[in-house]
């Protein structure tokens, strides 16, 4: 999720919103990040979660291409699903969904 956070706040204007909720439904928990930044160009999406791959209109802004893809592999380890929307200069959207563990060892 910190990596998430990052990037909305990375990618967006200063002073723009952010927005973070959680839910639950049946046995999964689903967590949505949303950001009125830059957005990412559909020829981009589709390699988003690849190492080392960076969006064609980040231009300056640091980062080396891996945070995505080490999201993504920390979500399929949880057996979770990450699904990205975005559109240019209206922002993206970040719907990550886990399952509930039903092996818990407290």
């Amino acid at each position: 999720m910190s990596n998430l956070f990052s990037n909305c706040l990375k990618y967006s204007p200063i002073g723009s919103t952010v927005k973070f909720s959680v839910i639950t439904a049946n046995d999964r928990a689903i967590f949505q990040t949303q950001d009125s930044g830059i957005g990412i160009p559909p020829n981009d999406i589709k390699h988003i979660f690849e190492p080392f791959h960076r969006a064609s209109n980040v231009s300056n802004m640091p980062g080396m291409g891996l945070g995505m893809s080490i999201v993504k592999q920390a979500i399929d380890l949880h057996g979770g699903e990450i699904f990205v929307e975005s559109a240019i200069v209206t922002g993206t959207i970040f719907t990550v969904t886990l399952p509930f563990s039903r092996n818990l060892n407290i």
